[in-house]
């Protein structure tokens, strides 16, 4: 707690609990418990940017995955693809396109079924204010062992995709400058088949799922929902892509700000704002200026965006989707978990195509060309569009970095959900974990990444104070690290 000019006071939240790395919460209230202003604080600094200047080009794919042990393989990818032109390649092989891909679909996969089923489902099975120590996913075990196996074995799956092409679940070796450093056995291929049919039938139903509750809870769709500007990769005809492809740019009406832009040229089009009171820069669109630039990435935004997913069962998801609210975008910020479900099901089918694809076998891997002096990969992570851009000298040592991660352009959006719900929800006098967790849900619909490093499944402390204008501390509430919550008064 902390008291401000203007009879006003400061209630924190620190840390933020089950979200990637650590943050905090910050509420500016007046005399009479309205919110002046509501503030995620990301307190970690990574320094990724500065420290591997100076390092080889070649070590980069494998050394950004550091950042992440969530999604490793999305850092991987998009420092290859900039690695790629700087050996001065464009186009890959067939087989090491499609390798690429696969391991991205899994990639997807068990990030989505991890943080919906572990991290989320809890709240939506047992209600946001429900009891604290049975709203985890050892409840869900309990409660829903249907749900809570598939969500298991969905993220399982996808870890096996990984390590069947890159060696290892985490943080293996898959991509080299121009390709591929391992080809895909016969007997991996057949392996992975043999669960695909039940990876997708739980897809479906995990789609089905997220559809039910966010139809039958009419009183979530409201809850720090936002009308915003959306930002993600499209293909040639407008349809899902999440490995390669144009940027596409949309107003919340749906209105084009751009369309097949060239992220080579992000620069041009996104600029990055420093705030003294984060280490996460805020994003925008040059286009319309900072002050109403900022847009939303991820789910939400590409399912919103695209025209088509390229599966079946996912167009068809999609359509569904897109119904709910008349074919307009649906800006329902808890419809980032039915979007994340419906991504998915098209990772489980895209998956089976591409096990059954003749290239994905084949032992041509690699292509070669002449060194630039920069390059730039783009990639859409499960949480939303992630660049890599490097520069490096003559002896190939990396002079300068630059990453937007998808997080960061979350940002924006993630303080105005906190602020949409904090004045909704922090109305009267008592504090109880239930209102902390409501502030919570709002920051976990989008699945952040505050460290691009691990998970914290609930675990971590937090302190909350209620004082008056004058001083007076009127309630406190404070969960400790075993997750018990005590009222001092």
């Amino acid at each position: 707690m902390e008291h401000t000019a203007s009879n006003t006071r400061r209630i924190a939240i620190d840390p933020v609990s089950r979200v990637e790395g650590h943050g905090k919460i910050t509420l500016l209230l007046d005399a009479d418990n309205h919110v002046q202003e509501a503030r995620l604080h990301i307190v970690e600094f990574r320094g990724f940017e500065k420290f591997i200047q100076g390092r080889p080009y070649t070590e980069v794919p494998y050394f950004v995955q550091r950042l992440c042990g969530i999604c490793p393989v999305s850092h991987h990818l998009a420092a290859a693809k900039a690695v790629d032109q700087i050996v001065g390649v464009d186009e890959l092989t067939p087989t090491a396109t499609k390798l690429r891909r696969l391991i991205h679909f899994g990639q997807v996969l068990q990030s989505h079924a991890l943080h919906f089923f572990h991290l989320s489902s809890p709240d939506f099975l047992f209600g946001f204010g429900s009891n604290l120590a049975h709203r985890n996913i050892v409840g869900v075990l309990e409660d829903y062992p249907d749900i809570g196996l598939k969500g298991v074995k969905l993220r399982k799956y996808g870890q096996q995709v990984i390590a069947a092409i890159a060696g290892k679940r985490i943080h293996g070796a898959a991509a080299i400058p121009g390709g591929m450093n391992k080809a895909l056995s016969d007997d991996e291929r057949k392996a992975l088949l043999v669960d695909i049919a039940d990876i997708i039938r739980w897809s479906q139903d995990a789609v089905t799922l997220n559809e039910t509750i966010h139809l039958q809870h009419p009183e979530n769709h409201a809850f720090a929902t936002l009308s915003t500007n959306y930002l993600g990769m499209v293909g040639a005809q407008g349809e899902l892509e999440l490995y390669h492809g144009g940027l596409r740019a949309r107003r919340a009406d749906g209105s084009d700000i751009f369309d097949q832009f060239d992220y080579r040229d992000y620069g041009s089009a996104i600029r990055e704002e420093v705030r003294n009171w984060s280490y996460m820069k805020f994003p925008y669109l040059t286009a319309i200026g900072k002050d109403n630039g900022w847009y939303r990435v991820g789910p939400l935004a590409r399912v919103n965006l695209c025209d088509s997913i390229p599966t079946p069962l996912a167009e068809a998801a999609r359509v569904r989707f897109r119904a709910f609210a008349d074919g307009a975008y649906v800006h329902d910020t808890l419809a980032f978990h039915w979007a994340r479900m419906i991504e998915m099901l098209h990772c489980a089918e895209a998956i089976q195509e591409l096990l059954n694809d003749p290239d994905i076998t084949g032992t041509d891997l690699v292509v070669t060309g002449e060194k630039r002096a920069q390059g730039i990969g783009v990639i859409e992570a499960p949480r939303g569009t992630l660049f890599h851009h490097y520069q490096v000298n003559e002896q190939g040592l990396i002079e300068k970095a630059n990453l937007i991660v998808s997080t960061t352009s979350n940002n924006h959006a993630m303080n105005e959900s906190v602020r949409s719900v904090a004045n909704h929800y922090l109305d009267g006098q008592e504090i109880t974990e239930g209102l902390l967790n409501h502030l919570e849900v709002a920051v976990r619909a989008y699945d952040p990444c505050l460290s691009c490093a691990t998970h914290a499944l609930g675990k971590m402390p937090l302190q909350v104070e209620l004082v008056s204008a004058t001083g007076e501390v009127l309630n406190r509430v404070s969960k400790n690290m075993d997750g018990v919550v005590e009222c001092a008064l």
